[in-house]
């Protein structure tokens, strides 16, 4: 089995005859956590390139044999993929929409699709190949491989969406779930908003220890570990730039105050 993927479709009618050939390009651009957890998995596919101008990139390249590479470079390869919080997305838009070439294939990672999607329609040339997607795992639920865990993909049904599909099943071993940026961001406002708020929560009141367990605390504590290092960035991400995510939040806070309403429990936590 041949360790490139083959996108012949995705460059300029001006691309040499060879092209589809050779090894494709990838350049990810933001070497955060994510960013930085995505260069193993990638690299064996794609000669990567990285760049983030807020970090020293010289161990990162070092332990994974790749370069860095500045923002123009970056937008010259084949795919891009972002990895930068979403209110980075729009300025690093405008910085990376003169150098795209026609046929680029742009990818970005973020945890809510309606917004950010809408900032790249907005600011990118209409040459390149837009594709959202969102990795429903990271680098703590990830950590032990990333076979088997799920992807969403907000792509049209062309050839184009159809090869990335492809490649996340078939090289990566993921589970793709098509969906449209509204219909994820509606879910994930449940999925992620939730989880995300009952671990935060959960984390700031320091559990404690002991053999004294059961199966669902355990869960409960697992989901907390999961979480727990997530960046602020993130955090607002999920919970704010949802456009679901108030409507969630409040409805949780709703229902907190509904279940402790039989124990009236006061401000002061007397019963």
């Amino acid at each position: 089995m041949s360790t490139s993927i083959n996108y012949p479709s995705l460059h300029s009618p001006t691309s040499r005859p060879n092209a589809s050939l050779r090894r494709r390009s990838l350049a990810i651009i933001g070497a955060g956590a994510f960013g930085e957890f995505c260069i193993p998995h990638l690299r064996e596919f794609f000669h990567v390139r990285i760049c983030d101008e807020r970090r020293d990139l010289e161990a990162l390249c070092d332990r994974w044999n790749v370069e860095a590479v500045d923002i123009v470079t970056a937008a010259r390869q084949d795919i891009v993929l972002l990895a930068v919080p979403l209110r980075s997305l729009r300025p690093l838009a405008r910085l990376l929409a003169p150098h795209l070439r026609p046929g680029t294939l742009v990818i970005d990672v973020c945890s809510v699709k309606v917004e950010p999607l809408a900032i790249l329609g907005d600011e990118l040339p209409d040459t390149v190949h837009l594709i959202g997607t969102h990795p429903l795992f990271g680098p703590q639920s990830g950590r032990n491989g990333i076979a088997g865990l799920r992807i969403a993909l907000c792509a049209g049904a062309d050839v184009k969406g159809r090869l990335v599909a492809r490649f996340l099943r078939r090289r990566l071993g993921l589970d793709v779930i098509a969906t449209t940026p509204d219909d994820h961001d509606r879910q994930m406002a449940y999925v992620q908003g939730l989880t995300h708020l009952l671990g935060r929560v959960t984390a700031a009141m320091d559990l404690p220890g002991g053999k004294l367990t059961t199966v669902s605390f355990e869960h409960l504590r697992s989901m907390t570990d999961m979480v727990r290092h997530d960046t602020d960035e993130l955090f607002r991400t999920i919970v704010l730039d949802n456009p679901y995510g108030r409507g969630v939040m409040g409805a949780f806070v709703d229902a907190a105050k509904d279940v402790l309403k039989p124990v009236r429990l006061s401000s002061d936590r007397t019963l």
